[in-house]
């Protein structure tokens, strides 16, 4: 599939690890309906298999009901038995933010699907992490005591009444737990030596957990009561122990990281760098296990940047080149971005409009097709907007004249490549908002029932065709005011620059304001059409307004 502009991950475990066959049928209703399955971990012992799935949040959530329902229909707990816990058939379905995705958006998935699961399946639903409703059930484990086999008599109690479904015990698919958490990301620091005592000395003092405190012997020191003493561990949200990797021939401290936005993966990196030498060892590197979303390596290739005084507002994949060259990410062995990083993984190879070269585009637009249109040209020219907006930014950060304001350039910068990335995803999805709608006007409409189902198709492909350039038009706005900004505070010989970003945004939002207005002329006239046409012209007048100021600016300069 091609990656979304949201993108969010769900990661459901589910009580069957020995039959192929049941975990492919699960598997399947996950692909049936949409969503990319990125990694199947079957555990015969365990008996118990973890999915990734990923894709935009819509679809993921159709997905994972999907396969709750299949696991439901295909898994017996009442004669489940493994050495996991577990409660249900699907056990635990947590979401997870990747991009373009809150928080709070994944905590509004978990109580949709959990709310649906109850109603149609049947299946008592506990809300968990941070879409718990009740403090105390944050904690999976809390929420799992006892397991499956306590649920009869758990179910009775008033205090543990299910947030959603029926509180009855479900003798063959028991209880789901469903919520939203961070990513959490499986993180390993290589030394330059095989001691483990090294490795571990310094995961003790790394993680948020405290440890004993250690003489330059290596020994734990007692304290006149008889008790250790301990260290409080340096980092927040860090699990850490040390470990030798005979395969690799080093020591490792390996790391789970469980909020990487709090503490993110070059402030680990370079704790552990801190700590290592103290113990008179070199890290040389490190290792992502698993996959790892790209806001995690932008966020480490901004810091890296900013270190060596350039601005951090490159383009997403510098960042990532940046990132994996700091943290020595292919120090044992090689890191591929396209197969560590979720959204380019999910790309998965396949090519749209935005890959095409400039005259490839331009001659797919000159075609006697409707696709790519006015709106997918619209998204481009504020893209280009954006992209000019960013590069007066880059150019002056490093001016020493300008010292004052290079925490705004900057600020601004990555503002811009963050919009500037926005609208090259609408430049593809305003050409499949309108395929949509086409397909919704070729539906059969023979009968009364065919005829509903048309005109709800249509309904609904009309409103996201409608919206795409809305989001377009807000997107240009903010690239004129961003390049309007520029040419004011920017490098004097930029500022043609900034005026050319200036008017391709306006450009942008000329046609997106367009495209919005001759959608909304379609069908029977609403309220919330007529506010949404209303918002869309102030914005462009607003737009207009702006972008005219900056030019007369420009062009007085000039005189």
């Amino acid at each position: 599939m091609a990656f979304s502009s949201k993108c969010v991950e769900c990661v459901p475990n589910f009580s069957e690890g020995r039959n192929r066959e049941i975990i492919a049928a699960i598997t399947g209703a996950m692909e049936r309906a949409g969503a990319t399955v990125l990694d199947v971990d079957m555990g015969a012992a365990a008996n118990r298999t973890v999915v990734t799935m990923a894709g935009d949040p819509e679809t993921v959530l159709e997905a994972a009901f999907m396969a709750i329902r299949t696991a439901a229909e295909r898994i017996d707990m009442s004669v489940h038995k493994g050495e996991h816990p577990r409660m249900g058939a699907t056990d635990v379905c947590p979401f997870v933010p990747i991009n373009g995705v809150s928080m709070a958006e994944c905590v509004e998935l978990a109580r949709r699907l959990g709310e649906r699961v109850g109603r149609e399946l049947g299946i008592p639903v506990f809300l968990y992490e941070e879409a718990a409703t009740i403090a105390d059930r944050r904690s999976l484990a809390d929420i799992r005591a006892g397991e499956y086999e306590a649920l009869p008599q758990k179910l009775t109690r008033p205090e543990f009444q299910p947030d959603f479904g029926p509180a009855a015990f479900n003798a063959r698919s028991g209880a789901t737990v469903i919520g939203a958490r961070e990513f959490l990301i499986a993180y390993n620091i290589n030394i330059n030596s095989r001691d483990k005592v090294k490795a571990s000395r310094m995961a003790i003092k790394m993680r948020e957990s405290d440890g004993p405190a250690r003489g330059a012997d290596g020994e734990k020191i007692l304290g006149p009561d008889g008790e250790w003493f301990r260290v409080p561990g340096a980092l927040k949200h860090i699990r850490a122990v040390g470990w030798t990797i005979d395969e690799y021939g080093i020591a490792q401290v390996s790391v789970n990281v469980l909020n990487y936005r709090k503490t993110p993966l070059h402030v680990v990196y370079e704790e552990a760098r801190r700590h290592a030498a103290d113990l008179g060892v070199l890290v040389t590197g490190s290792e992502i296990v698993g996959l790892v979303p790209k806001d995690c390596l932008i966020a480490s290739g901004r810091y890296y940047l900013e270190r060596q005084g350039i601005s951090p507002a490159a383009p997403d994949r510098e960042l990532v080149h940046i990132a994996c060259r700091s943290l020595g990410l292919s120090d044992v062995k090689v890191f591929e971005p396209d197969d560590k990083i979720i959204e380019y993984k999910l790309n998965g190879g396949s090519r749209t409009l935005t890959d095409m070269t400039v005259s490839s585009f331009c001659d797919e637009v000159s075609a006697d097709s409707a696709v790519p249109g006015g709106g997918s040209v619209a998204a481009l020219a504020g893209s280009l907007g954006a992209a000019l907006a960013a590069m007066v930014g880059n150019l002056s950060y490093r001016k020493p004249e300008l010292l004052a304001v290079r925490d705004e350039l900057a600020a601004l910068a990555i503002e811009a490549q963050e919009v500037k990335s926005s609208l090259m995803g609408l430049v593809v999805e305003d050409s499949l908002a309108f395929t949509e709608v086409m397909e919704a006007m070729r539906l059969p409409k023979a009968t009364d029932d065919e005829k509903a189902v048309r005109s709800a198709a249509i309904a609904r492909a009309s409103e996201h065709a409608t919206m795409v350039p809305f989001q377009t038009l807000k997107l240009c706005c903010r690239a004129a005011e961003l390049a309007g900004r520029m040419a004011t505070i920017g490098y004097v010989q930029c500022l043609s620059d900034g005026g050319t970003g200036a008017a391709m945004a306006l450009a942008g939002a000329e046609g997106a304001a367009m495209n919005v207005l001759i959608n909304l002329a379609s069908g029977k006239d609403s309220p919330a059409k007529q506010e949404t046409r209303a918002v869309a012209l102030e914005m462009l007048e607003r737009t207009r307004a702006s972008t005219a100021a900056t030019l007369a600016a420009i062009h007085a300069s000039f005189k």
